[in-house]
């Protein structure tokens, strides 16, 4: 029988306290991993536990910068002091800063390849030898359609998710004889709090101009919600997915798949 459980299992996601990072936790949790969080301040990881105590979840949540090596090496002994080793990591933590590229300054472009790609560096670099020590791990890396096509204001965005699709191969060339699987998990458009002001109506309850253009693009003729990377997810979690290894699964209701209607 094919076993996608995670009983047993310590699962970190990082920028976990809310939005695509805390229904890929909820997810995680409902297969029988054991939730471990962090974000950049107290402020969030607070509120993360405020909900995930309402949703019933016994997460352990950690301020770190992610970007900040010496941070994520403490915050994972302290994980192995609380709870164990991390058998789990999703890099889900990012940023996206929107401009065009002539207006973009070069501290915010390094600003998102920090946050974006070397972050998942730095936290996969600090999981790796727990892994290894254990014999097996997951390493799921939250890519984007732009690891793959580009567009207008995300110069920075995009290569930062293009070099995150390359890292996930990377680690899994190096790591894949030590049974540890490194795939991304690619998101399409997600209708979460952040993305609420793109699907806002106007007086005349009139779509945004944006909404209509992701629908229109997405066979699936609509925008996707946070639960419909859960299955994904728990997937490549594991060990359903043994011998799946630097892949990208994206989950965009088929735009990539789409050149889009004639006009």
């Amino acid at each position: 029988m094919v076993n996608f459980r995670l009983d047993g299992k310590i699962a970190l996601v990082t920028g976990g306290s809310y939005g695509i990072g805390m229904a890929i936790a909820t997810a995680l949790h409902e297969a029988g991993a054991t939730i471990v969080f962090n974000d950049i301040n107290g402020e969030l990881v607070h509120k993360g536990l405020c909900e995930y105590e309402k949703k019933g979840i016994p997460a352990y949540g950690y301020v770190c910068d992610v970007t900040d090596e010496a941070q994520v090496v403490d915050m994972f002994a302290k994980i192995r002091a609380d709870v164990g080793i991390v058998d789990i990591l999703f890099n889900n933590a990012g940023i996206i800063k929107r401009a065009p590229m002539l207006e973009m300054s070069v501290a915010d472009f390094r600003k998102v390849i920090d946050v974006d790609l070397n972050a998942p560096f730095i936290v996969a670099k600090a999981a790796l030898p727990g892994m290894l020590e254990k014999g097996h791990g997951k390493i799921i890396n939250i890519c984007s359609m732009t690891s793959e096509l580009g567009r207008e204001t995300v110069a920075a965005y995009a290569s930062a998710k293009g070099g995150l699709k390359m890292l996930t191969k990377n680690i899994c060339s190096e790591f894949g004889g030590a049974n540890i699987q490194c795939n991304g998990l690619g998101p399409g458009y997600i209708a979460t709090p952040q993305t609420a002001p793109l699907r806002e109506r106007d007086a005349n309850g009139n779509p945004h101009p944006f909404d209509t253009f992701i629908v229109a693009k997405t066979p699936a003729g609509r925008w996707g919600l946070p639960e419909d990377l859960a299955g994904p997810a728990v997937f490549l979690a594991s060990d359903a997915s043994n011998f799946v290894n630097g892949h990208i699964l994206y989950v965009d209701g088929g735009i990539l798949a789409y050149i889009g209607k004639q006009p």
